[in-house]
């Protein structure tokens, strides 16, 4: 199988404890698309991605404290896929 790479965006970021410090996080992730028109030569990045994974959603909840509150709402990643035997 070939590796396969997508782009995905945060667009939601839960914290527990909600009073106090947070302990962890929950991340949802969805792959990015664009308000209004995509410019017609396809110079965006997000509108290839979109073109060959128009869908998607993720969810990760993160615990390592040092990463806890490192993450922002609208940050993008590109997420890859490589087998694991």
């Amino acid at each position: 199988m070939p590796e396969m790479r997508a782009k995905v965006k945060i667009t939601n970021i839960a914290s527990y404890p909600t009073v106090g410090t947070p302990t962890q996080e929950t991340l949802t992730f969805n792959f990015p698309s664009k308000d209004g028109a995509y410019p017609a030569d396809g110079s965006d990045e997000d509108q290839q991605f979109a073109k060959f994974s128009p869908c998607g959603s993720l969810s990760l909840t993160v615990t390592n404290t040092a990463l806890v509150g490192k993450f922002k709402v609208d940050d993008k990643f590109y997420l890859d896929f490589t087998r694991a035997d």
